[in-house]
């Protein structure tokens, strides 16, 4: 079983992270994880801090000669956009965690819970992911993600429509968008929000191809796949909704419209649909998993909204730290990685072993019986 813990501030030293129960034997790939961490800075509408920062892992241990040992592996990532004064936070930002972090901890202002509760703690979250990504691409599962919406404007285009070779092409595009027509409306509009003062969500899908079938359970509530996907996105600071396959559509249709039918060739079970994402009664079915995550503008605007100063109760405006316009295509990677978590451990648990050559060796036992049904 997988988990791992991240620390560190937004602008303390660095973040740390730790993660356990990886196998030994697998090749840890550093150019694929910073790679990885280089994805998350990118996106259209970014802080100028994604120019001074330029993540990247330093092994701390659990790896030998390039493999993984199967002891815990550590992680740093360096901090380097540091360079402000932090000042205290005392008119708390409406839809940020200030106000409720001030006064669960019984702090002198919000301070110590913005340093927390920033997004740039999935930095990490995307490097412990990403080893995790490694795992399962030894089992040529892949997970891919793409923009469907900013603010108002939307992609007509779904999982339904794209290929493999499309999603490849996602990182081409600044906003992380495949359709150019609308990416260029949604560039002019994180500008026109950017000269307002104003900030701008959206919607992000991400996609999970060849998962096996079986991953999951529907023993327990706590065992279910999708329930813990969705724990996991929406764990991302700033998501604050999730559907898998059709989602909310499925509220529109009868029945017959909305279950996947099911047919058999080449000695496999397939749909020819996938509307239920990937996911039934809580276990992998064997097609692409597939879900969307609904991200809210960022809270902090340079045009604040109306608040009280914790100090003197008087009506002000919120403070303003340096932040984002825009930040669901980075959103969409700490989304990717955090799937990719959940996968990896799944596999752990139904193929579990102390080695990639033992859950190796499980997975095609397995895969050997259910072409055998």
């Amino acid at each position: 079983m997988i988990r791992f813990l991240t620390a560190g501030e937004s602008h303390g030293e660095s973040l740390i992270g730790i993660i356990e129960g990886i196998p030994a034997n697998l090749y840890l790939d550093i150019e694929f994880i910073n790679n990885e961490l280089k994805r998350r800075q990118m996106g259209y509408g970014r802080s100028q801090r994604m120019a001074i920062e330029r993540d990247e892992i330093i092994v701390l241990s659990g790896v030998n000669q390039g493999y993984t040992t199967g002891n815990p592996i550590s992680l740093m990532i360096k901090n380097r956009g540091t360079n402000i004064e932090l000042v205290e936070i005392t008119r708390p930002r409406p839809g940020h965690g200030d106000l409720a972090g001030t006064l669960k901890y019984n702090q002198k202002g919000g301070r110590n819970t913005l340093e927390r509760a920033s997004a740039r703690e999935t930095a990490m979250r995307v490097a412990l992911g990403s080893i995790c990504k490694l795992l399962l691409k030894e089992f040529n599962i892949n997970i891919y993600s793409h923009v469907v919406q900013i603010g108002d404007i939307r992609v007509q285009k779904s999982y339904k429509d794209i290929s493999r070779e499309e999603l490849l092409k996602a990182d081409e595009s600044p906003i992380r968008v495949l359709d150019k027509e609308k990416e260029k409306l949604m560039i002019d509009k994180i500008e026109r929000a950017k000269e307002e003062g104003e900030t701008l969500g959206g919607i992000i899908e991400v996609i999970g191809m060849n998962v096996p079938l079986g991953l999951g359970s529907y023993d327990h509530w706590d065992r279910r796949l999708d329930g813990k996907i969705a724990y996991s996105i929406m764990s991302i600071p700033g998501i604050k909704g999730i559907e898998f396959g059709a989602g909310f559509d499925v509220a529109n249709k009868l029945g017959s419209q909305v279950h996947d039918e099911i047919y058999y060739a080449e000695g496999r079970y397939y749909r020819k649909s996938n509307n239920a994402g990937g996911i039934e009664a809580g276990v992998s079915n064997g097609e692409d998993i597939i879900l969307r995550a609904v991200m809210k503008p960022i809270p902090t605007l340079k045009k604040p909204l109306r608040t009280v100063d914790i100090n003197t109760k008087e009506e002000v405006v919120a403070q303003f730290e340096r932040s984002d316009v825009c930040a669901v295509p980075s959103a969409s990677i700490v989304a990717e990685n955090m799937l990719a978590y959940v996968l990896a451990n799944e596999m752990l648990i139904k193929f579990g072993g102390d080695s990639m050559e033992e859950i190796i060796a499980n997975f095609e036992n397995y895969r050997n019986r259910l072409e055998d049904r």
